[in-house]
């Protein structure tokens, strides 16, 4: 706005003063023809003398003519090769006729004698319209009018209309800052909504979206933007409590199926162990078949637990919270690692002191266990894998530890990058390099990352041919 009131006062400026200061040159040419015609009236009233023609009416002479106002400049030319003034005159405020200097002639001697007005810059004297008017022979008289009035009349205009430009400027920012603040209010409020719906966190769980932006005028541009703002965050509330009605039902029949499938599954895992238990000699293939149906079962019913343990994370029930120490727990868990897979360099990085967390002691070393064996299982004999346990301090603050940090590290043939995005999804599968073995369900790293978020932390996870490392950072 500032920058078009700018522009509209500048043109409006240039083109008046331009408009005006030709209407009063235009006027002053006017003047001067009249002049020159007083003053050739005077040339032809007297006889011509025949040996030097007309040099009896010098400048004194015509600017005595009456109508010739103060500032009127005279000058008699002679020679039209060499041009050469023979007198010159001017009068000043005071009516007296005074001459003018050296340079002064010098620039009226260059005026044209084609009686049109032009504009010249006369030393000490200022700007001058004058006009060339020929004599007999080779002589020309000079007239000239001052342009001091005229310019002074253009500079007054000029700066009149710069004060009005500045002050309707100013006034104009000061009423369009309070016409577009009041009409861009609800812009405002639009922001406002949109920048709490983006700080909510809508991947999942219920979501209680802001209440609708007021509309204070329908037919506005920002009226209307509010009206569809509002439309969309209805439409968005709708699609998330669908989406949650339906993710509940899932969650519930999930939690339900994998209850009512434990009783079965141990029921069927007892017969087949209280059948080998039979004192009779049983055929081979009928033992092989037994074993068979208890392994199997002894996987559905980890399978089983573990989405019976999704589903109720999902729900979010609240996990116990006690002390927690992760380096026994760590201790603890990579020895156990090291009793089912001896083919594996296993090596413990810990602090000497207890390094605490507050959280479920149990689901903390599933954790960690579920890390150590997606490490082994994933891996080939020979593969060395680090557990590490440190404390991070926080960037911000200086005092007592903010975080526990627990990395998991191997150097096995590292992750595929296109499954490393979904590594910690539901039934994910690994590469080649990490294929899935005997007994692996793609739930671990599930329940690794549904476990740490229960407990407000965070797991990541950088691979590459040679290394690969989980890393969980859990609250101290």
């Amino acid at each position: 706005m500032a920058a078009l009131v700018v522009l509209a006062s500048v043109i409006v400026g240039v083109v008046s003063t331009a408009v005006l200061h030709g209407q009063l040159v235009a006027r002053v040419d006017g003047q001067l023809h009249q002049a020159t015609e007083r003053a050739a009236r005077a040339v032809d009233d007297d006889e011509p003398n025949e040996q030097f023609p007309r040099p009896d009416i010098g400048a004194e002479e015509l600017l005595r003519i009456p109508g010739q106002p103060v500032g009127t400049i005279v000058a008699l030319v002679t020679s039209e090769q060499e041009r050469v003034v023979a007198a010159t005159a001017t009068i000043d405020e005071d009516g007296d006729i005074v001459q003018l200097s050296p340079s002064a002639q010098v620039s009226l001697a260059s005026i044209p004698t084609d009686r049109e007005p032009v504009t010249i810059d006369l030393d000490g004297l200022g700007d001058y319209r004058a006009i060339g008017v020929p004599l007999v022979q080779d002589y020309a008289y000079v007239v000239a009018f001052p342009l001091a009035d005229v310019n002074a009349t253009t500079t007054q205009l000029a700066v009149t209309i710069a004060i009005v430009a500045l002050a309707a400027t100013i006034a104009a920012l000061a009423l369009g800052a309070l016409i577009v603040g009041r009409a861009l209010r609800p812009l405002d409020r639009v922001t406002e909504t949109a920048t709490l719906v983006s700080e909510l966190p809508l991947a999942r769980g219920d979501v209680a979206l802001p209440d609708d932006v007021p509309v204070d005028d329908e037919r506005t541009e920002v009226g209307r933007l509010a009206t569809s703002f509002n439309r969309m965050l209805g439409h968005v509330a709708a699609s998330l409590s669908a989406r949650e009605q339906s993710e509940r039902k899932v969650r519930r029949f999930v939690a339900d199926a994998s209850h009512e499938l434990r009783t079965p599954l141990a029921s069927i895992r007892g017969y087949s162990e209280l059948t080998r238990l039979h004192g009779g000699e049983l055929p081979p293939d009928v033992v092989h078949a037994l074993g068979r149906i208890e392994s199997e079962s002894l996987r559905m019913t980890e399978l089983v637990e573990d989405l019976l343990l999704l589903a109720r994370l999902d729900e979010g029930r609240e996990l116990r919270r006690e002390p927690v120490d992760l380096t026994r727990l760590v201790i603890d868990a990579v020895g156990d690692a090291q009793v089912a897979a001896p083919g594996h360099e296993w090596r413990v990085e810990v602090p000497d002191d207890e390094v605490t967390v507050t959280g479920d002691a149990s689901r903390l070393h599933q954790v960690v266990a579920n890390l150590l064996a997606n490490a082994r299982v994933h891996t080939p004999e020979g593969t060395e894998v680090v557990v590490r346990v440190a404390r991070v301090r926080a960037a911000s603050a200086a005092s007592a530890p903010a975080r526990v940090r627990v990395t998991v590290t191997d150097d096995g043939p590292g992750i595929d990058p296109a499954v490393r995005a979904s590594l910690f999804e539901r039934f994910a599968r690994g590469d080649a390099s990490r294929s899935r073995r005997a007994g692996s369900t793609g739930l671990g790293l599930a329940i690794v990352r549904a476990v740490v978020e229960a407990h407000r932390g965070t797991v990541e996870v950088a691979s590459e041919p040679g290394r690969t490392e989980f890393a969980v950072e859990l609250p101290a």
